[in-house]
């Protein structure tokens, strides 16, 4: 049953369009957490609202899953994320969902890096966060050693 679940869940994603975000209201729990590097909310409206916000700002982005690994009642879903899917920029990441008793989404929570997968692309933000993370960087790739 959960293996049906997740996948009609990883289609959702995969085929996200505005005829689609009616079917936030079957696949999440009333009071679900959803929650990304740039939202945190619960319940239907605030879930249903960051969709639409994506495909008001971008209409033809694109997910598509890689791979899923269930253990019990949680699901991983490693994905890519592509804003545009006629621009180069892809962003990977992985999403924990949990599932209630009656299979419903209960929490689900995005992993990804906001700054090397993204800002590290935009044009206003790319010089200073691509600084930033080379300042970070343990070990640069011409002090690396065998």
């Amino acid at each position: 049953m959960t293996e049906a679940l997740i996948a009609r869940y990883c289609d959702f994603f995969e085929n996200l369009q505005p005829t689609r975000l009616g079917e936030i209201d079957e696949l999440f729990d009333a009071h679900a957490v959803f929650r990304d590097p740039f939202n945190h909310v619960r319940g239907h409206r605030a879930i249903r609202r960051i969709f639409e916000h994506l495909l008001q700002e971008y209409p033809r982005t694109r997910f598509s899953v890689m791979e899923t690994l269930q253990q019990g009642p949680t699901t991983y879903i490693r994905w890519t994320f592509q804003p545009d899917h006629e621009q180069t920029l892809q962003i990977e990441g992985v999403s924990r969902v949990a599932l209630n008793a009656q299979g419903l989404v209960q929490e689900h929570r995005d992993y990804w890096d906001s700054a090397s997968e993204l800002f590290a692309h935009l044009p206003l933000t790319a010089i200073p966060t691509r600084w930033l993370l080379r300042q970070g960087q343990a070990c640069r790739a011409d002090q690396q050693s065998d």
